[in-house]
């Protein structure tokens, strides 16, 4: 019965564990006195190489639905110029491409690190009574499991928000996920972080 509790109880905390995200916000800031802005429209710019393609259209479109459902109008640079549309301009060239576009405002996603860590797992030393006669005379059974190395993924990301009339920084922040299981779930798990925080720094109105 103690067996059955005790692997119910394990079970339980796995559970609880897996369900819980795996990204926590490292740094954030926010301009002082900064107000809620309003933009007319906001540009999300994911900065990352084409290995990192699928990332990049996940992480552009899950802030611009967030942005949206947060009363902000925004759009995909991907979706709007493709992946390659500001690489041969200039500052004055691309800002131009885009406030003619309607654009007063920019969201850019930097993909700043990702590694493998390996780290090792110390082994479990633990004990139990045997047999009645061992009981009695303080013997007790000695289990041990080896220890071993586990191998995680981790992304370090970081948001910048701008408002481009005036040019200005009026947001920024550095995120760290471990072992997402997917660019989609990256991508939600940022977005979640970034704007509970926004809405805390009243950035993004509640």
């Amino acid at each position: 019965m103690k067996n059955r509790t005790l692997i119910g109880s394990l079970m339980l905390i796995i559970f609880i564990i897996s369900g819980c995200s795996n990204t926590k916000l490292l740094t954030s800031w926010k301009a002082p006195d900064e107000p809620a802005p309003s933009f007319k429209k906001v540009l999300v710019i994911a900065l990352m190489t084409d290995k990192d393609r699928k990332l990049r259209e996940n992480i552009e479109n899950v802030i611009v639905k967030d942005l949206q459902a947060n009363g902000i109008n925004a759009g995909s640079a991907l979706a709007e110029y493709g992946p390659k549309a500001f690489d041969e301009k200039d500052e004055s060239a691309a800002l131009k491409v885009i406030q003619d576009k309607g654009y007063d405002g920019t969201f850019t996603i930097a993909l700043l690190d990702k590694s493998k860590e390996k780290r090792y797992n110390p082994g479990m030393i633990t004990y139990r009574p045997i047999r009645f006669w061992g009981y009695y005379r303080s013997v007790f059974a000695r289990v041990y499991e080896p220890g071993y190395y586990s191998v995680s993924n981790q992304f370090i990301l970081e948001a910048n928000f701008y408002n481009l009339n005036p040019d200005k920084l009026i947001y920024s922040a550095q995120t760290k996920t471990v072992d997402p299981s997917s660019p989609l779930s990256l991508a939600t798990e940022f977005s979640t972080k970034l704007f509970a925080d926004m809405k805390q720094k009243g950035l993004i109105r509640n």
